[in-house]
């Protein structure tokens, strides 16, 4: 049976039994950002279990899409080297929300096993948590499973509950015991039964977990009985598929066989000839391109953090086993096809994004391609030199000792090897070799990393980067007062604002007076501080005895504002109370670009996709830019797109909405979180338009106080993240009439309405390609002319015909042109051209075919050109190069024909 009609079949039992079958959600989480990616089937039922989510069925059963790679679920370094480590699989699974329990979960599962899979029920064992004695009794009484093959499972994990069968979501809340479901694949298989001590061997398989949610842990870890217990099981599709095909490794099922031919051929195709078809590299690839293809599919695309990094670790690592194979081009990518052939029918997103997700890898591959030679041959440079030292330090040893080598001590001392921490990161840094792709290469040669040192050198630039990129105002103020209460969401003005810190030059002050440039701390500001993006407020601050500006604002501490001012007027003293007032314009002009840079986030996702995740903003009263994650340049069509869904926004005029709640209200609410963020107990959740996001920054009252908006500009920035910059207001009408004037210029220069321009344009631009090949032919007969009239000039310098000329009017193209006659033409030749334009040098060397033995037309070009301070190259009969020195270049060439004498 073929791993599709095993899921088929899956899936068509439990529908007969009143299951709902529920599509496999992605393998990014969208409503959990602690959560790296899906690893089970029942991640998009957790709200369901915790009762925070209802849905109209309660019976549900999945085929999910899971990735296990990062986290404590990074078994990256065992992927391809055992038979059924993955980082991509499909787990099977049906669930009860308060519905059917304990027994009918159990006899589905003997049913589907033994009668519509087929296996032997002697074949069949299973495990039950040593206190549950309901599941001992459903599993010995009403299926009847021999009791000899029921194991009862007990606290193996060092303390109360914890064990392989008794499962918690957390620390508290729904948790329960489970019973798994065990293939024997027979005696010829070392292992022991489960609870052995040889249950590790590969006899013994799990193939189906059942857990049984009926308790809730609450913080005394007191055990209380749900009212409502649940069901949540999970069945791994490889593993299943491997027991029904009759084979013992995973990569041995029918998915795999063919992915792994695909590999081979594309790896061969690559420059790897032959490569071993069993070899531990291409199981790699073939599982790698699952978890890769999977995950850009599904919106990630390679970086530097978070999911991306995951995902570019796990493309970098079969690149890698790629070129250990031979593959010395990008091949990788070219699998994503063979991967939508194998899987697309059962998940029509593979089809759909085939050639995005192609595109995608290929850049990563290509990008990658370019610095793997290079760092491989450092690496194993490093690990021979350890190897050499080690057997030098051995061999000393047997010496000192006055004994024969010690083979044993070699062995030791190799098996004590270490990578250094500071190549690893050198490797990591400058070649973007992730930490487990060197660990791989490293236990391949029986050398540990130093992991340690690796850490240490990578937190050392970290710091570094943070160092430099700490607030200008921030680094070295002491301050343990009072935390400032922010007003600015609410007003622009505080009438009651006493300072509490004054600050010149970073030391603390009582006073300052005018002229003195400050950092002022207040009890109470509508000052915004600089944060999430957002530039700091500007304003001032007064008293009857003062006047301060306020040139920004930032913050000292997470809670504490810092005023950057200069004292215009008179004096400030601690204690103080002043009237703090916001510069209204530029707040209103930053808010405009703040509001619609969570509408414009979201209609690129709207436009691009889902993979769109932002990476940085900057906000301020001119204009909004906004770095995301996607991999391609916007065409004008979905720029055009994404203005259109914005001012469509900002035409409805709704109203923005700020709250205040917990975060777990928030992910339950559908607020929009990146991944890898730190959020409080407590977020700040901003409606605007259909957008929903946390954010602390300031905002507009309705969208349609945006007024208008417009993107600007649209670049790259770094591999995989574009840049969109865009006004809104006034700045985006100041925009457009600039816009508007300049076409009008243009069209009062062609005598031509607005209207007109495009067309006026487009026929200019013919007649200029009708002039420009005008004067080329023009150019080629004159220099046809001049050409004739040099080979009266030509000298013979031992049977060789030398001529070296300036060619009047010609460009490069007219040289070579120019040569190639006058070689046909002197037959026995060396000929140096020359042209002269804007005070730049061009030359062209030729050497006939009979003469290069003795005369190399790229040596002739470069003795030329280095006397016109410039160089050159080409082949041994045409070479070309340029030059500054035109004044140079009558005695450059005057030399011409001593130095082809003296050549022969």
């Amino acid at each position: 049976m073929k791993a599709a009609e095993i899921r088929s079949t899956f899936l068509k039992f439990f529908e007969s039994k009143g299951h709902q079958i529920v599509a496999s959600s992605p393998v990014v989480p969208g409503d959990d950002p602690t959560l790296l990616f899906t690893n089970a089937g029942m991640n998009q039922f957790k709200d369901v279990f915790l009762g925070f989510d209802k849905r109209p069925y309660t019976r549900a059963a999945t085929s999910q899409k899971c990735i296990r790679a990062g986290g404590k679920h990074n078994d990256l370094e065992n992927v391809g080297y055992t038979a059924r480590h993955h980082t991509f699989f499909e787990m099977l699974g049906n669930f009860s929300f308060g519905d059917y329990f304990k027994r009918d979960a159990l006899k589905f599962a003997w049913e589907l096993l033994t009668v519509h899979f087929g296996l032997p029920a002697d074949k069949l064992w299973a495990t039950v948590y040593a206190e549950d004695d309901e599941a001992y009794d459903i599993w010995a009484s009403e299926i009847g499973l021999p009791k000899e093959r029921i194991v009862r499972i007990g606290d193996n994990k060092g303390g109360r509950y914890m064990s392989d069968n008794f499962w918690m979501m957390g620390d508290t809340g729904p948790c329960g015991p489970c019973s798994e479901i065990f293939y024997d694949h027979g005696p010829e298989v070392a292992g022991g039964p489960p609870g052995s001590p040889d249950e590790d061997g590969d006899r013994y398989i799990e193939i189906w977990n059942n857990v049984f949610m009926q308790f809730n842990r609450d913080d005394a870890g007191v055990m209380h009985r749900l009212p409502k217990p649940s069901v949540d099981t999970g069945m791994g599709l490889e593993r299943l598929a491997a027991v029904l095909q009759h084979v013992h490794s995973n990569y041995e099922i029918d998915t795999f066989v063919n992915l792994l031919a695909a590999a081979k051929g594309a790896v061969d195709a690559a420059g790897g000839g032959d490569c071993d078809k069993d070899s531990p590299s291409l199981k790699v690839i073939a599982d790698h391109i699952r978890a890769c293809t999977f995950t850009v599919v599904d919106g990630v695309i390679p970086g530097n953090e978070g999911r991306g990094y995951v995902l570019r670790r796990i493309a970098r690592r079969a690149i890698r086993h790629g070129y250990k194979l031979g593959a010395r081009r990008p091949f990788f990518h070219t699998l994503v096809a063979a991967l939508a052939d194998e899987m697309g029918d059962a998940y029509p997103e593979l089809k759909r994004d085939k050639l995005r997700a192609t595109e995608v890898l290929r850049q990563e591959e290509e990008r990658f391609f370019q610095t793997i030679a290079n760092g491989m041959e450092i690496l194993e440079s490093e690990l021979v030199k350890l190897t050499l030292q080690t057997t030098d330090v051995a061999m000393n040893a047997s010496r000192r000792s006055l004994t024969a080598f010690r083979p044993d001590l070699l062995r030791q001392m190799t098996q004590a090897l270490q990578l250094s921490g500071d190549i690893a990161f050198k490797l990591h840094d400058t070649f973007g070799f992730p930490l487990d792709l060197t660990a791989d290469v490293c236990r391949e040669r029986g050398v540990k990393v130093d992991e340690a040192g690796f850490n240490i050198a990578m937190n050392r630039q970290r710091e570094q980067a943070r160092a430099k990129a700490k607030f200008k105002m921030a680094a070295g103020l002491e301050y343990d007062g009072a935390a400032t209460a922010f007003h600015g969401y609410e007003h622009l003005v505080c009438e009651h604002s006493k300072v509490t810190a004054i600050y010149v030059d970073g030391t603390p002050v009582r006073r300052a007076q005018a002229g003195d440039d400050v950092v002022i701390v207040l009890d109470h500001t509508p000052f915004y501080a600089e944060s999430g993006g957002q530039v700091g407020d500007t304003g001032e601050l007064r008293s009857p005895r003062a006047r301060v500006i306020v040139e920004d604002t930032l913050k000292i501490q997470a809670s504490v504002h810092g005023h950057q001012s200069r004292v215009v007027e008179g004096e400030i003293e601690l204690g103080d109370t002043l009237v703090a007032r916001v510069d209204a314009e530029r707040r209103a002009r930053t808010v405009r670009n703040h509001s619609v840079t969570h509408l414009m986030h979201k209609a690129l996702r709207e436009v691009l996709g889902a993979h769109v995740q932002q990476k940085g903003s900057l906000v301020n009263s001119e204009r909004t830019r906004f770095d995301f994650a996607h991999n391609a340049p916007l065409s004008d069509a979905e720029i055009a797109r994404v203005e259109a869904l914005v001012n469509a926004e900002i035409l409805a005029n709704v109203a923005t909405r700020a709250r205040v709640m917990a975060i777990d209200d928030a992910q339950k609410a559908g607020a929009m979180m990146l991944f890898g963020e730190k959020y409080g107990d407590e977020v700040r959740v901003l409606d605007i338009g259909t957008s929903r996001e946390l954010c602390g920054g300031t905002h507009v009252q309705r969208t349609g106080d945006i007024g208008l908006f417009k993107i600007v500009a649209e670049t790259g920035i770094a591999a995989g993240i574009r840049r969109v910059e865009a006004v809104t207001g006034d700045n985006a009408l100041a925009y457009l009439q600039q816009l508007e004037s300049a076409v009008d210029e243009v069209a009062g220069a062609l005598k031509a309405t607005p209207a007109e321009v495009p067309a006026r344009v487009d026929a200019l631009l013919d007649q200029l390609r009708a002039l420009e090949r005008e004067v080329t032919a023009l150019k080629s007969r004159l220099a046809s002319a001049q050409g004739d009239e040099l080979l009266a000039q030509a000298v013979d310098v031992k049977g060789l015909k030398v001529l070296a000329a300036v060619l009047q009017g010609a460009d490069a193209k007219t040289l070579r042109e120019t040569l190639d006659k006058l070689k046909d033409k002197l037959q026995t030749a060396a000929i140096v051209l020359a042209a002269v334009e804007g005070g730049k040098v061009q030359i062209a060397a030729g050497v006939t075919a009979d003469s290069v033995g003795r005369i190399k037309a790229g040596e002739l070009v470069n003795f030329v050109a280095q006397q016109v301070g410039g160089k050159g190259g080409g082949k041994p009969d045409l070479a070309m190069a340029g030059g500054t020195d035109a004044a140079a270049l009558p005695q450059a060439l005057a030399s011409v024909a001593g130095w082809v004498g003296g050549r022969l």
